[in-house]
């Protein structure tokens, strides 16, 4: 019996599996990084043990001092999760060694799964179906092909290439991206289908030699080749999920799987499945299975762990639709570029419960209210899971709960994932892997741009409602009021498409005498909330202030918006030419020196953040004349990353 488990891992995933542990009684254990010592999983666990520093590298890739935290705790299992550790042969095997119950599969069967190439050609020996694959990048005929990490997932190392002009480079950053991210830079390539859908089988084996497969997921909208929308039971013929199941158990009984896996295929149009890998671990997707089958995936893990027999033998009826979405501090109209700060904050209404199978809306979360969203680690705040008796009613539930959540502080791929569920196409499941890049409408934010001066007006008129509040004297009076009308109060913001000024008056009732905004009437003004009767229609806003900053959240969506100082300090200005880091981060590599000269969309350097590589590219012909970060220097947002001078037009 399992008395008290470490959980090698953090944020989302550890609140997930301590969840269950205090279902069924056992003790739990964190371990924590310095970053995220006040994180809310760390808080959760009935013992917490500090890893020194910051960085996966010196703190949760560790293991030693993972191992050292288990024994100091006194814990007698470990889980991992995913991600980090999750996948280390050799991290099993030490957990083995050191007498501790690995809630896994064996070493051996993660070594197996984890080298891509070794994996395929052990599982077309199992009569898996496999695409046409090259080792050799200069035998590659057939075009498009995708380059592939051998050592690695999460589409990290990946790259799609249609033509051979493009495929050495593409392998060169391929290799350069495996081998920062899983220390091996081994890649083969492989061959593109084009319109195909992702689709994965959830196994589950025990130590008797139970296999059974628990349903297809579909995986398909993805950004950067990561999921970010999953649903269950995936919508595919009668005929094409039982070759899946069938595949995906004989890919399990290959290697003697024990514990939660996952076999990943990719879906032709003609109905043909392929192998694309297996993950030995519990996947991010993991609850749209245990909606439909009322499964707690985390108990059974824990119960074949300490050597018990699935209480199953055959794939498990299901029941209704499940969708979820990988809510993410980042922003999609800016290439999906990871956001960091302080998540103000986070409230999604009409969520049924926490971390547990169950009807309704399901909230998995790494974050709460102050919440910091650190450059160390993945982007991932929250999965949001819906479930309904039909996959109509999933998705709409969803895209409500969403539309109407509250998320201040941080950048967000929010209204990205309502504007999928809520598109045509997803309804009618006209989805595949291409699905974003065919779909630029979806990248549109859900309020529209003639909206933000409404909203604008709210935020100052609660700003002003709450000046009054607060003031020693005749509160009683509406802002700004005086007995002979001059001239009306203004407020300037920032917004999303730049400075927005406000202008407006109130009668002594309080009444907008004057206003910049048409047609629009004042009803209620405190404040947190600003109700305006907009040509006839009553419209309510909720409004949060933190600093200069103003969140507004109304019918047609959210503005984030600072408040301009009445007198602006002059800033210094950085140099012409001048490239500045979008978030703080790390300077990979630097591919040009001083005195060089570039061309327009020359690679210039990468810069690392949230376990990502991110290109800065020259903005124009030039010659780049700083370069004042070495390669491995770390830099705030806003940081110079290096100038280039343009070259100056013939006369």
């Amino acid at each position: 019996m399992i008395n008290r488990l470490l959980v090698a891992n953090r944020g989302e995933i550890a609140r997930r599996i301590f969840a269950t542990c205090r279902a069924l009684g056992v003790e739990t254990v964190a371990v924590h990084s310095d970053a995220d010592a006040g994180a809310p999983f760390a808080a959760e666990a009935d013992q917490a043990v500090r890893l020194p520093g910051n960085t996966p590298a010196e703190t949760y890739l560790r293991i030693g001092l993972v191992l050292d935290a288990a024994r100091r705790a006194g814990a007698d299992a470990v889980h991992p999760g995913y991600g980090f550790l999750a996948e280390n042969a050799e991290f099993a095997a030490a957990v083995t060694e050191a007498g501790l119950t690995w809630v896994g599969p064996s070493a051996k069967a993660i070594a197996a799964m984890g080298d891509k190439l070794a994996a395929k050609a052990l599982l077309a020996d199992a009569r898996v179906p496999m695409l046409p694959t090259w080792t050799d990048a200069d035998q590659v005929t057939d075009f498009p092909v995708l380059v592939k990490a051998a050592a690695g997932g999460g589409g990290r190392g990946m790259r799609m290439v249609r033509d051979a002009a493009g495929l050495a480079g593409a392998v060169a950053a391929a290799r350069r991206e495996a081998a920062a991210a899983f220390g091996d830079g081994t890649v083969f390539v492989e061959r593109y289908v084009e319109h195909g859908r992702h689709v994965e089988v959830q196994i589950f084996g025990d130590t008797y030699g139970t296999v059974v497969a628990l349903g297809v997921r579909e995986c398909s909208i993805q950004r950067r080749y990561q999921k970010i929308v999953e649903e269950a039971p995936g919508v595919v013929p009668p005929q094409v999920r039982q070759r899946l199941h069938e595949a995906a158990v004989a890919a399990g009984r290959a290697v003697d799987y024990v514990g939660a896996g996952t076999v990943e295929f990719l879906l032709a149009p003609d109905g043909q499945v392929f192998f694309l890998e297996m993950n030995t671990r519990l996947q991010v997707e993991h609850p749209v299975t245990e909606l439909i089958t009322g499964l707690d995936l985390v108990r059974l893990q824990l119960l074949v762990a300490e050597g018990e027999p699935l209480p199953l033998a055959a794939t498990p009826p299901t029941d209704g639709h499940a969708i979820e979405v990988r809510l993410c501090a980042e922003d999609p109209a800016q290439g999906h570029r990871p956001a960091t700060g302080v998540l103000h904050r986070f409230s999604v209404p009409g969520v049924a419960g926490e971390f547990a199978p169950l009807h309704g809306l399901r909230l998995d979360s790494g974050v709460v209210d102050g919440s910091a969203v650190s450059v160390h680690y993945d982007s991932m705040l929250a999965k949001l899971v819906a479930w309904a008796p039909t996959r109509a009613e999933a998705a709409r539930a969803l895209a409500g709960a969403l539309a109407r959540a509250e998320l201040h502080g941080v950048a967000t791929n929010r209204d990205l994932l309502v504007r999928v569920l809520r598109s045509r196409e997803f309804g009618a499941v006209e989805i595949d892997t291409g699905f974003l890049d065919r779909h630029p409408e979806v990248f549109a934010p859900l309020l529209p741009g003639d909206q933000l001066p409404l909203f604008a007006l709210a935020a100052a008129l609660a700003s002003a409602a709450d000046r009054r509040a607060a003031a020693p004297v005749l509160a009683g009076l509406p802002s700004g009021w005086r007995n002979v009308p001059a001239f009306p109060q203004v407020t300037r913001f920032t917004g999303p498409d730049g400075v927005i000024e406000v202008r407006y008056r109130l009668d002594r009732a309080g009444a907008l005498a004057e206003c910049s905004v048409p047609a629009v009437a004042l009803v209620e003004a405190a404040p947190d909330r600003v109700v305006l009767d907009v040509a006839g229609v009553r419209r309510v806003f909720r409004v949060h202030r933190v600093g200069s900053a103003v969140f507004v959240d109304g019918p047609d969506g959210a503005a984030s918006l600072t408040v301009l100082p009445r007198f602006p300090l002059t800033a210094a200005e950085p140099a012409a030419g001048s490239l500045l880091a979008p978030l703080p981060g790390t300077v990979a590599r630097v591919y040009v020196e001083v005195g060089q000269r570039v061309a327009a969309g020359d690679l210039l350097l990468t810069l690392e953040a949230m376990k990502l590589e991110h290109p800065v590219l020259a903005p124009a012909d030039g010659m780049v004349t700083e370069l004042p970060v070495p390669p491995g220097g770390q830099v705030d947002a806003g940081a110079v990353l290096a100038v280039v001078t343009p070259e100056e037009e013939p006369r």
